[in-house]
């Protein structure tokens, strides 16, 4: 079957197996590797991408079922050389570890504050269950969301 979707502002086409996951799509056609592949099943978050402004976790989503879809990966929030808030936020409070979960951990961030600009911690906590990090507490990945929840809101004023 062909898709085409926009995966960070650029157009894509190709014949794909009904089976295809968008995360193959993703990795395998579009060349895009920061997108992971940590479990095959739902569980670990590392897939996560924006489809249409709305983190989804891309191992669930065939890609026939994302054609015509507009997608945000990790490679397509940080615009000429300038991380996006939400990247500079993981930086800057030491959100990062080895750095595998980061990409879908800041995605699922991203649809976070796209759904809620202004979330509790508990709501953070809450809206990254999804999304498994084996190196660390989970406390500077929170702290890394509310301090660009922050930084949002003083763009904004």
């Amino acid at each position: 079957m062909k898709v085409e979707m926009t995966i960070n502002g650029m157009s894509y086409s190709h014949e794909v197996e009904p089976r295809v996951l968008l995360v193959q799509y993703i990795r395998e056609l579009a060349g895009l590797t920061g997108t992971n592949v940590g479990c095959d099943t739902t569980s670990c978050g590392s897939c996560t991408v924006l489809l249409g402004g709305e983190s989804v976790k891309s191992c669930t989503v065939l890609a026939v079922a994302a054609d015509g879809a507009d997608i945000t990966t990790i490679e397509g929030l940080a615009h000429g050389g300038t991380l996006h808030p939400m990247q500079e936020a993981f930086r800057e409070n030491h959100a990062l570890q080895c750095g595998f979960c980061t990409p879908g951990m800041v995605m699922a961030a991203v649809g976070l504050l796209n759904e809620n600009p202004n979330p509790s911690e508990d709501q953070v906590r809450t809206g990254l269950e999804g999304n498994l990090c084996r190196c660390t507490g989970y406390h500077n990945i929170v702290k890394a969301i509310l301090a660009a929840a922050d930084a949002a809101r003083v763009v904004t004023a």
